[in-house]
This record gives structure tokens, C-alpha cells and sequence, in this order.
């Protein structure tokens, strides 16, 4: 037993140098990159006039044609979905800033000759679709722009594609819906039937405008309208702007709200070309000058960031109430670009 507690006490003194040891190799390391990351730093600033700094991608490229040529891209942005601020989007979390970031990406991107808005879309608020309009209107002029409408391109998303250089549908696209809507829902009646009365103090005579709890006046009603009016004018003089129409044609004829096939659409010159989306890849090389350029789709990229702020994130809890069949519900208040059957 005395021989096995002396054989015990070298290993230990063994095991705890070695210890020591790791922990003095993993200081050193970690002393010697911090020097070596100020040395960087130092001789970065010192020659920052003359090094040329590549913009970062926002979003992974995802090959969907080859191409014959080694260089050149034709780069496709996902527009679907209900267009608003508030609304995640294929590429990231927020639909409208990860759209502008991927057209950045596009125009920093020396590679890319041309870029296919890839839009299945009913529409959805007007200032964000709006926005959207803008950032397609501000591109890089060099670099053309087609909007493809897959099975839906309507309303606010056909308003966004008049920011476009060419628009394409398939034959049975809906699309078109040009018009403004706001809607709100009247209960007053129910409130009677189950005891309830809404009590409501106000600073103004239209602070309550769109209360269900009672029935709007004929002056709320002509404010409203009033305003979707505006908002619809705005609308038409960029649809007449874009597809060089006669604005007062258009309002008499399919700028109405109705919903339009693809073959309509192309009748009425509201699209440039019917085709698949194989089409319109030709149609952005053509316009591209590319003719052997890949067609790349911009996706989302899980970097190791990214996955920190999604764990990071907070996201309140929400409750929706919808109407039975109803796929997405209008917020009172709000004003859209949506198709007819969106209303409620």
C-alpha cells in the first residue's frame, strides 16, 4: 500500500504541469494574435487610400443555368408573398430592406449584366410597394430589369414592376388590379345582440373614423374616399407613365380593379411579353448584352451571424381573428394594393 501512494505523487505533479502548460501555450496565442491583429490594423489605416475594400454578399447565389460565359451573371430576386413593411420575406426577415439590399448587391456586383424581379405577389400596402417601385426606378441604369409575374402579380406588386425595364406573365397569370382599397368591418348590430356598447372620447370629429361599434356619416365616407382617390391617382399616373398609356383610357378600361389573365394583360399592353420564366432569363441576357451568362438566385445566407440574431431575436406574440376562407385579413386603417378577393 506505501508503494502505491509514492508511485501516485509524480503523476500528479505530471498532470498538473501539463496544465500549466496548456494554459500558458493558450495565453501566448491569444497575446500573439492580438498583436498581430493590431499590426494589421495599424498598416491597414496607414494604407487605406490605396486598398479597394469588395462589398460583402448579403445573400448566397443558387445556380439555375449555367452559363458559357465564366464571368458573367444574370442575378434573380424573389418578390412573393403580401408586400409590407411588416412581412417576412423569401430572402430574410424583413421583405422590404432585404429587397433593396439584394438590388445593392446586384448593382455592386461588377458581374452581374442584368436582373429578373421573380414576383408571385397579390399586392399588399402601398407604401411599401411604393418603396419597392423606387428602388426598381433608382437601379443601376446600366444593368437592365425584367419583372416576371408567375401566378400572381396584381396590384401593389404590379405597381412595383413598373419600376421594371420589361415585363413578362405567363398566359394564365392573374394580374392588373389597379386600384386602392381600404376596408374596415361594422359591428354595431352584434354589439347589440350580446349587451356591448363601445364608449369612445375624442379629440376630433374623424378621430374615430373607421369605428365599426357604428355607422360611418356621409362626410367619413367622402374623406375616405377621398383619400383612396388620391392614392389610386398616384397609381394610375405610374401605370400610364410605365406602359405609355393614356391615364384616362386606363381608368375607364382595365385600371378599374379588375383582375386580368396574362393574355389580357398583354392586349391591353400592361405586359411586354407573355412567356415562361426560362423567357424572361433569355430576355434579361438579351437586354443584359449576356448572352452566355449564368442565372444565379439570390437566397438566404445562414452565416454564423445570422444564426446568433435569429437565438437572439424577441418577437411578440400575435393574435389574428379572420374571416372563414380567408387567407390573409386587411388591417383596419391601412391602405392596400390588393385584388377584390382580398376584401372582406
Amino acid at each position: 500500500m506505501e508503494a502505491d501512494r509514492t508511485d501516485s505523487k509524480p503523476m500528479k505533479n505530471k498532470s498538473g504541469c501539463f496544465v500549466a502548460f496548456l494554459l500558458v501555450a493558450v495565453c501566448a496565442s491569444l497575446f500573439a494574435n492580438l498583436l498581430l491583429l493590431a499590426a494589421l490594423g495599424l498598416k491597414g489605416n496607414a494604407a487605406m487610400s490605396h486598398v479597394h475594400v469588395l462589398p460583402s454578399k448579403t445573400f448566397e447565389e443558387e445556380t439555375l443555368e449555367e452559363g458559357t460565359d465564366s464571368t458573367d451573371k444574370i442575378a434573380v430576386i424573389p418578390l412573393e408573398g403580401i408586400i409590407a413593411f411588416g412581412m417576412e420575406g423569401s430572402l430574410g426577415s424583413s421583405m422590404v430592406e432585404d429587397f433593396k439590399a439584394a438590388l445593392r448587391q446586384a448593382a455592386e456586383d461588377k458581374h452581374v449584366k442584368a436582373v429578373v424581379i421573380d414576383i408571385d405577389s397579390p399586392g399588399g400596402e402601398i407604401t411599401a410597394s411604393d418603396v419597392l417601385y423606387n428602388a426598381l426606378k433608382e437601379f443601376d441604369p446600366g444593368k437592365p430589369v425584367v419583372a416576371y409575374f408567375n401566378a400572381i402579380g396584381a396590384s401593389g406588386a404590379y405597381y412595383t414592376a413598373c419600376g421594371a425595364d420589361w415585363v413578362m406573365c405567363n398566359d394564365t397569370t392573374f394580374t392588373g388590379s389597379i386600384g386602392v382599397i381600404i376596408s374596415t368591418l361594422n359591428y354595431r348590430e352584434l354589439f347589440g345582440k350580446i349587451g356591448l356598447e363601445a364608449v369612445v372620447f375624442k379629440s376630433g370629429k374623424f378621430k374615430d373614423i373607421l369605428n365599426g361599434a357604428r355607422d360611418m356619416t356621409a362626410e367619413e365616407k367622402e374623406y375616405v374616399q377621398g383619400l383612396v382617390m388620391q392614392s389610386y391617382d398616384r397609381f394610375l399616373g405610374i401605370v400610364a407613365e410605365a406602359r405609355k398609356l393614356d391615364a384616362a383610357k386606363l381608368k375607364d378600361g382595365p385600371a378599374d380593379g379588375r383582375i386580368l389573365s396574362g393574355v389580357d394583360a398583354f392586349r391591353d399592353k400592361l405586359v411586354d411579353q407573355l412567356g415562361y420564366i426560362e423567357d424572361a432569363y433569355a430576355k434579361a441576357r438579351e437586354l443584359g448584352n449576356a448572352e452566355g451568362a449564368e442565372v444565379v438566385r439570390y437566397a438566404r445566407s445562414y452565416s454564423f451571424d445570422r444564426f446568433l440574431r435569429i437565438f437572439g431575436e424577441t418577437r411578440s406574440a400575435k393574435i389574428q381573428i379572420g374571416l372563414p376562407g380567408k387567407a390573409h385579413t386587411l388591417e383596419p386603417g391601412r391602405v392596400y394594393l390588393l385584388p377584390p378577393f382580398f376584401a372582406p
